[in-house]
C-alpha cells in the first residue's frame, strides 16, 4: 500500500502537497495542500469579498485587421471583431479591442493582455486578420506591414508563439480562436516565390500550431488552408462562434463541435475548423445557470454537480473518441452519491482514455489501482500509471512521484535527489504546490545551486497561480522562509510593481498586501 501523501516527513521548513485521494477510515479523501508543521489561519472575510471583487475572472483580447496599407484589405474583419468583442463582453468578459493596429501597438496590447490574464480564471484571444508562416513559425500581421524579402516577416509581425504565451498562465481556461488563413496575403513576386519554395514562406497561410497542455487554438480551417470570408456581415467562422458561443448550458467542449459543425454546412463542406490542443481538465460553461459550476474548487466535484442532461452531451463527445469527455463522465461515475457511484464504469472510461494516451486519464487510473476502486488493487500497476503520466508531462503525477521518491512506497524506495528533480519539472511546468515546495527545499539549502533569488522566483509564480494556501502560507506565518528568501521575494515583487517598500525581509503589511494584489486580491 502506499503511503499517506498528506504530508512530507522531513527537513524542509513548509511543503504543500496535492495530487493523488487516498483512503483514510474507509472514505475516500483528496490529498490537499497541507503545511507540514501548524495549521494556517484563514484570509479574513475583508480579504475574502476584495478577492471576489478585484479584476476580472474573464479576460478577452479581440483583435482585427482590415485596412491593410500594403497588402490586400480584408472586407468583414473588423466587424467580425466587434461583433466577437460585444459577445464576450455580454458573457461577463473583460475585452481589450484592438482593430486596425500598427505593429508596436500590437505587441504592447498582447503585452499588456498577458499581464491581465495571469490573474484570471479565462483569458482568450480572437484574432480576424492576415496570418502566415515563415521559416516555420506562424505570424499574425498587423496592419503596417511591408515587404519585399520574407526573411523580414518576423521583425515586422507578431509571432503566435507569443500569441499563446499572452493566455498560457490563465488558471483555468486558455483559449486562442484565430479566423485566419484567408489567403497568401503577400504580392506573387520571384523572390517570394523562391523563398515559398525554399519553405523560408508557407503558400498558404498558417500552420500546424504547438500549443502547451491545457491551451485549445481553434483554427478557421485547417492548417494551412484558406478560411473564406462569406457574402455576410461576418465570415462561415465567425457567425459560427456568434451564434454557438453563448448558448446557455452547453459545455465548452460541446460548444466547439457545434461551431465546426456550423461552419461546415454554411460552407456546404468546403472548409473545417481544426483543434489543436487541449481544454482544461474541469468543466467549463461560458452562458447559463450551469456556468457556477466553475466556483467549485476541486475538479471532480465540478464534473459531479453537472446536470444528467449534460452527461448525455458529453456521452456523444465520448462516442467520437473525445478523452476529456470519457475523464469527465469517468469522475461523474465517482460520484459521493451511493445511488450513482460507479465504480466499473469509472475504471472502464478512465482505461479507454488512457488507452488513447491521454496522461490524466493514466493518472486517475493508477489511483483506482493504488486503492482498488473498481478494480482489484495493484500498487504496481499503479506506479507504472504514475510513471506513464508523467511521463507526459502531466503535473500533478510528476509532482506526487516526487512525494512517492521522498518519503518512500511500496516497490518505490526512497530517493531525496529523484523526488527532488520531480519536484523541480512539476514546478517548472507551473504546478502550484510543486513551485511552493521547491522553493521550501532551495530555502533549506537542499537543491544545490540553487539560491534565495531562484526560491523567491518560485513563490512568486506560485503567487501567481492563484491557489490560496500559497498566500494564505506566506501572510500567516511570515517567517517561515529565511530573510535571504524573503528579502528576494520583496525584490521580485518589487520588479512587477506590486511592492515599493524596503527590501528588509520583514513580510509586514506593506509586502503582505503586495502579496495579495500579485495574487488577485484587492490591495
Amino acid at each position: 500500500m502506499l503511503p499517506s501523501r498528506r504530508l512530507i516527513a522531513g527537513a524542509a521548513a513548509a511543503l504543500l502537497l496535492a495530487g493523488v485521494a487516498m483512503a483514510q477510515e474507509g472514505q475516500p479523501q483528496t490529498r490537499g495542500l497541507m503545511p507540514i508543521k501548524t495549521a494556517v489561519g484563514r484570509v479574513t472575510a475583508e480579504e475574502a469579498e476584495a478577492s471576489r471583487e478585484l479584476g476580472a475572472k474573464r479576460v478577452a483580447l479581440v483583435v482585427g485587421m482590415a485596412a491593410y496599407t500594403s497588402i490586400a484589405p480584408l472586407r468583414n474583419t473588423e466587424a467580425d471583431a466587434r461583433a466577437v468583442a460585444a459577445m464576450l463582453e455580454r458573457l461577463g468578459f473583460t475585452v481589450d479591442l484592438a482593430v486596425d493596429v500598427p505593429l508596436a501597438q500590437m505587441k504592447d496590447t498582447i503585452a499588456g493582455f498577458s499581464r491581465k490574464s495571469e490573474t484570471a480564471d479565462i483569458a482568450m484571444v480572437y484574432y480576424a486578420g492576415h496570418g502566415v508562416e515563415a521559416a516555420g513559425e506562424n505570424y499574425l500581421i498587423p496592419i503596417d506591414i511591408e515587404i519585399d524579402d520574407p526573411a523580414k516577416i518576423p521583425d515586422r509581425a507578431v509571432s503566435l508563439r507569443s500569441v499563446l504565451g499572452s493566455v498560457a498562465h490563465a488558471r483555468k481556461l486558455r483559449i486562442v480562436i484565430l479566423d485566419s488563413c484567408r489567403n497568401n496575403p503577400f504580392p506573387a513576386s520571384p523572390g517570394l516565390a523562391a523563398a515559398a519554395g525554399a519553405s523560408a514562406m508557407g503558400s498558404g497561410g498558417l500552420s500546424t500550431p504547438d500549443p502547451s497542455q491545457g491551451m485549445l487554438v481553434v483554427y478557421a480551417a485547417e492548417g494551412g488552408k484558406v478560411a473564406l470570408d462569406g457574402e455576410g456581415e461576418h465570415s462561415p467562422f465567425t457567425s459560427a462562434v456568434l451564434e454557438s458561443l453563448p448558448r446557455p448550458n452547453i459545455e465548452i467542449g460541446l460548444v466547439f463541435r457545434q461551431i465546426r459543425d456550423r461552419v461546415m454546412t454554411l460552407t456546404a463542406n468546403r472548409q473545417q475548423p481544426h483543434f489543436y490542443g487541449s481544454l482544461s481538465g474541469a468543466p467549463f460553461f461560458l452562458a447559463g445557470e450551469d456556468a457556477k459550476v466553475a466556483a467549485i474548487t476541486d475538479k471532480a466535484s465540478q464534473w459531479q454537480a453537472l446536470k444528467p442532461d449534460q452527461a448525455g452531451q458529453l456521452a456523444g463527445l465520448a462516442e467520437e473518441g473525445n478523452t476529456r469527455a470519457m475523464i469527465g463522465l469517468g469522475y461523474m461515475a465517482l460520484s459521493p452519491d451511493s445511488a450513482k457511484f460507479q465504480p466499473a464504469e469509472a475504471f472502464r472510461l478512465f482505461s479507454k482514455a488512457a488507452e488513447a494516451g491521454d496522461a490524466e486519464a493514466m493518472f486517475e487510473l493508477g489511483k483506482l489501482h493504488e486503492k482498488g476502486i473498481g478494480t482489484p488493487q495493484n500498487v504496481a500497476e499503479a506506479l507504472k500509471l504514475y510513471r506513464r503520466s508523467a511521463d507526459l508531462g502531466f503535473a500533478d503525477a510528476i509532482n506526487d512521484l516526487g512525494f512517492l521518491y521522498y518519503q518512500g512506497a511500496e516497490g518505490l524506495p526512497r530517493d531525496a535527489k529523484q523526488a527532488i528533480a520531480l519536484f523541480v519539472k512539476a514546478a517548472d511546468l507551473r504546478h502550484p504546490q510543486a513551485m511552493f515546495n521547491v522553493a521550501a527545499l532551495i530555502d533549506d539549502g537542499m537543491i544545490p545551486g540553487k539560491t534565495p533569488e531562484d526560491a523567491a522566483a518560485y513563490l512568486y509564480q506560485a503567487l501567481r497561480s492563484g491557489v490560496s494556501d500559497v498566500l494564505e502560507q506566506l501572510t500567516s506565518r511570515p517567517t517561515m522562509f529565511k530573510p535571504e528568501t524573503r528579502r528576494a521575494l520583496q525584490a521580485e515583487l518589487q520588479r512587477n510593481r506590486f511592492y515599493a517598500g524596503a527590501l528588509d525581509g520583514d513580510l509586514g503589511a506593506g509586502t503582505q498586501r503586495g502579496m495579495r494584489i500579485a495574487f488577485g486580491q484587492a490591495q
